[in-house]
Parts: C-alpha cells; sequence; structure tokens
C-alpha cells in the first residue's frame, strides 16, 4: 500500500470527520432568528470554523499523550501519531500555530467569542492532561465543551441563548459521551483499565443506569423548551412541541445502535454513516426552520 504523505497524516490527525460536533456552534444562529442575517451568519461561520481548529488542535495534543496507549486500542492505533506516521515533534508545532490561528480569528468575531475560544481551549487541555482519567468527570469535561460550543455560537452572533438550550446541549452531550464510554468498554473487555485509567471505574450495568437517567432528562429538558413561555413568546407560536417526535427517535434509534449493532464509539461516524439517523436529524432541522422562519406555520388553520 503507498504511504500516505505528511500533508495527509495531519490532516487525518486533525480528525475532520469530528467536526460535525461543531454543529452546535449554530444554535444560536437558528434560535435566535439570526438565519437571514448576513452578517451573523458570516460571524457563525467563523465560530465554526474556530472550532473545527481548537478541536483539531486538541486532538493533536490529545493524541500525543496518548500514543502509547492508543496503540493498545484495535482502531485508535491505526492513528497516523499512534502508528508513527506523523512524528510527535511536528504534530505539536502545528498544533501551536493551528491554536493561534484559531484565537486570532476568534478574536475578530469579538472578545467575548475569544474568551470562550480560549476557555474551551484550556478545558480540553486540562481534559487531555489528567480529567480524562477521572470518572465521571472525564464525561462532564466532555459535555461541557459541548456548552462552550452552543454558548459560544450566540456570543458570535450576539443573541441570548435559553437556559432550557444550554442544559439541553449538556445533557445530549452527557448522553453521547455515556454511550462512547459504554462502546469503549464493551470493545476493549479487559484491556479497557489498560487503555484509560477512568475506564476500569466504569460497568456496563453502572453506565446503563447513567443513560438512562440522561436519556429522559434530555427529552424532557426539549419538550419543556418548546412549551416554555419564553420561547413561545419569542417564536410567537407554540408549535415547536410538534418536533418532539424527532428526538424522540433519533435518541431511541441512537440507543439501539448501540445496543444491538454495537456502535457508539464514534458519535460523528454514527451519525453520518447511519442514514435514518442522519433523515432524522435533517427533517428535525428543516421542521424547526420552518417552524421559526415561515410566518403561515402561525396561521390560526394550523390550531
Amino acid at each position: 500500500m503507498r504511504a500516505r504523505s505528511l500533508a495527509t497524516n495531519l490532516l487525518l490527525a486533525l480528525r475532520p470527520h469530528q467536526w460535525t460536533k461543531n454543529l452546535f456552534v449554530f444554535a444560536g444562529l437558528i434560535f435566535g432568528e439570526k438565519l437571514t442575517d448576513a452578517s451573523a451568519l458570516r460571524s457563525s461561520l467563523v465560530a465554526f470554523a474556530v472550532f473545527c481548529v481548537l478541536s483539531g488542535v486538541i486532538y493533536l495534543f490529545n493524541d500525543v499523550r496518548d500514543r502509547d496507549a492508543d496503540r493498545l486500542h484495535p482502531v485508535k492505533s491505526r492513528r497516523p501519531i499512534a502508528a508513527g506516521a506523523l512524528p510527535v515533534p511536528l504534530a505539536l508545532a502545528w498544533a501551536a500555530l493551528l491554536g493561534s490561528v484559531a484565537l486570532v480569528g476568534a478574536w475578530w468575531v469579538s472578545f467575548d467569542f475569544f474568551r470562550v475560544a480560549l476557555l474551551y481551549l484550556v478545558l480540553l487541555t486540562c481534559y487531555s492532561l489528567s480529567l480524562k482519567h477521572l470518572v465521571i468527570l472525564d464525561v462532564l469535561t466532555i459535555a461541557m465543551g459541548f456548552v462552550l460550543r452552543a454558548w459560544g455560537g450566540a456570543i458570535a452572533v450576539q443573541v441570548a441563548f435559553s437556559h432550557w438550550l444550554l442544559l439541553l446541549m449538556l445533557l445530549l452531550a452527557l448522553f453521547l459521551g455515556l454511550s462512547k464510554r459504554r462502546a469503549e468498554l464493551v470493545a476493549l473487555a479487559d484491556d479497557a483499565g489498560a487503555h484509560r485509567r477512568s475506564l476500569a471505574e466504569y460497568s456496563p450495568y453502572l453506565l446503563d443506569q447513567m443513560i438512562g437517567v440522561v436519556t429522559a432528562s434530555t427529552l424532557l429538558a426539549y419538550a419543556f423548551y418548546t412549551i416554555d413561555p419564553g420561547t413561545v413568546a419569542k417564536f410567537g407560536t407554540d408549535k415547536l412541541l410538534w418536533t418532539v417526535p424527532f428526538p424522540l427517535y433519533g435518541i431511541f434509534r441512537y440507543l439501539y445502535l448501540v445496543h444491538q449493532r454495537d456502535a457508539g464509539g464514534d458519535p460523528s461516524e454514527t451519525l453520518i454513516t447511519d442514514r435514518p439517523l442522519l433523515l432524522c436529524v435533517a427533517l428535525w432541522g428543516v421542521a424547526v426552520i420552518l417552524i421559526v422562519y415561515r410566518p403561515w406555520i402561525h396561521m390560526d388553520l394550523w390550531r
């Protein structure tokens, strides 16, 4: 097989397929009714790019730290740094350069957005250094990273973000994070503790209990957001409640994939490869945009 170039290995180490996680940035744009505002759209796209680069920087740093443990993993052992295809000094140099460029871009958006981006970088660096080895705190840190993405996206377009939506982002991220831990635990079996210390503190039963709590909480948080008086007053309609079946199906489908198909180890890959799940997310997005932005949805004939 022909060897990949250093540039290709660097791109793979940045894990562009994981950048779908940064779509949380656009929540503020959509629910802040700024989707048709060209200036807000431009700022939101820059914010998305900033978080894509910053998440890539964290992946580089994390892979350098975990290269020995990753070699024990059936999938992670093929990552460029763990496989020795991307030299550690080069990976760290690019991480420093790309991190600086991303923070400059964040400053261009606004100082407040820069502070959120910097906080994200510091928090996830702490995760790579130590927090990922602390049971429960590991998934909470990852979840806070998603909250910072959503919060940063709202700041970038200068809209107030509903507390319900922030809570929803936290719970949804916890659901994905706990499902990922379960998939890793099942895949690695007795080698789980050697790969990551915190995995030795989990069990499938414990994770299933946590996932059950978070699943119910996520669905309730979304339902409460759609009928919250502030939401109804903001959008001039209570029809967002109609979109609840989409997250219901999406979460149940994801649980099916985790328990029946042994998926969930890579949430981004699961999202883009499972057609029913991808279709569910797309239909939910279309429904939300139609309800929030199309005046005829609010007419009395829909009551």
